[in-house]
């Protein structure tokens, strides 16, 4: 799964210059005050990480340069630009990144080397634009912008236009240190703060759109993700598991963890049918997940539950029955998709790769057992006094002594 890339220009780019570099730029990371170190590490080592997990050995080095980061390829990673386009544009942290042609900091190697990448490609305007870091070289970024632009202006015989503002095509060109850099394109990447810097978070994790949406909105804040998926097999199939593995797979290729706690629920939900309300029946499995997550969470060290639920969706889902559920947990739970509507939720599915996954149909353990009027706006001192009826420590006990915990490869 690629996201689109951002470009701008309106062109495809045909050049096949030797592009060795990748500037990597950031967002809200520059504005971390004393703590940028903090994030600006974390950010080398997630891309690091991402490149050897994408294209193993692919690099000389990662590191920091004035407002973002530089890699600098070797052969293998130029070889596999296409493996190391799709790992950065997973890789939460980077706001855009472009690869880059290094050549020596020489104005008549830019004007010439910025012609010879540009030439032969379709568009009707054109800028160059220059950040110049090395303040030791002789000219201005203004003046290079003047005399490359110039330079090309003239090669193209006044066929092709400058402007300043909304060009097709813009020239970048970077001196920094003892190189120059020059790239037509920058390419999206997913925004956010790097993974590791937002602590971690227990996911729980349906098989639906909803649940791995939300988690790749915590994964887009730092946050390091763990999931809890809640089964009822052997009385439905393992349908929903696999479907839980495919779509941890997808969010691992945004750096997510691969733990993943395989619950079997159907006992609880058979203590519960037969010593509780049916109309209570949903808000009551729901506190149940919640407790049990709670505990696998706390053993994880995670700091929150995370959960897709989103205002009025289903019956569980009222603000009175999102209170009932959370009174359970002592942790505090993270809704991000509260606000969303299914239409939002599917299309952000689409965009990060779960899509297909999760519209695949499968057997949910909340469905199983569904009572035929459930509670809509349910009163916590009648779900209380429901729960009386059950052994909750018991419970919590013997389901987590039969939960699994899996790696997902």
């Amino acid at each position: 799964m690629h996201f689109a890339p951002i470009h701008n220009t309106h062109y495809q780019i045909h050049n096949t210059m030797l592009q060795d570099h990748i500037l990597c730029h950031y967002g809200e990371i520059a504005l971390k005050g004393k703590n940028r170190n903090y994030f600006e590490w974390h950010l080398i080592e997630n891309i690091k990480d991402r490149l050897d997990a994408f294209s193993p050995s692919s690099f000389e080095y990662v590191k920091k340069m004035s407002g973002g980061i530089l890699i600098k390829l070797n052969e293998k990673g130029i070889a596999n630009s296409s493996l190391i386009e799709d790992a950065l544009q997973h890789t939460f942290g980077i706001v855009n990144f472009s690869f880059a042609a290094s050549v020596e900091q020489d104005i008549e190697i830019l004007k010439n080397t910025c012609w010879e990448l540009i030439q032969n490609e379709n568009f009707e305007t054109f800028r160059v634009k220059t950040q110049r870091s090395n303040k030791l070289f002789p000219m201005t970024s203004e003046e290079i912008n003047r005399k490359v632009g110039g330079f090309i202006f003239d090669k193209f015989e006044g066929k092709k236009s400058v402007s300043l503002k909304n060009a097709d095509c813009e020239c970048f060109i970077i001196i920094i240190n003892k190189l120059a850099l020059i790239t037509l394109r920058k390419i999206q990447g997913p925004g956010g703060l790097p993974i590791g810097t937002g602590g971690k978070a227990m996911v729980l994790m349906s098989g639906g759109f909803d649940s791995p949406v939300a988690a790749w909105y915590l994964l887009k804040r730092g946050v390091s993700t763990r999931f809890a998926h809640f089964h009822s097999i052997p009385y439905t199939s393992r349908e929903s598991l696999e479907k839980v593995t495919d779509l941890i797979k997808v969010l691992k290729k945004f750096k997510s963890s691969s733990v993943m706690y395989s619950i079997p629920f159907a006992d609880v939900q058979k203590e519960i049918m037969m010593k509780c309300p049916a109309s209570l029946r949903v808000i009551l499995y729901r506190r149940m997940m919640m407790r049990i997550a709670d505990v696998l969470a706390k053993k994880e060290k995670a700091l929150a539950l995370i959960t897709g639920d989103s205002v009025g969706q289903v019956a569980s889902q009222t603000l009175e029955n999102i209170l009932a559920v959370s009174q359970a947990a002592t942790l505090p739970i993270f809704r991000p998709l509260i606000g969303m509507d299914k239409e939002e939720i599917m299309e952000k599915a689409r965009q990060i790769g779960t899509y297909d996954i999760s519209k695949l149909p499968h057997d949910d353990c909340c469905t199983r057992l569904m009572p035929k009027n459930p509670e809509t706006r349910a009163k916590l001192p009648e779900v209380l006094e429901a729960e009386k009826a059950l052994d909750i420590e018991k419970i919590i006990f013997e389901t987590i002594q039969k939960t699994e915990k899996i790696m997902v490869n």
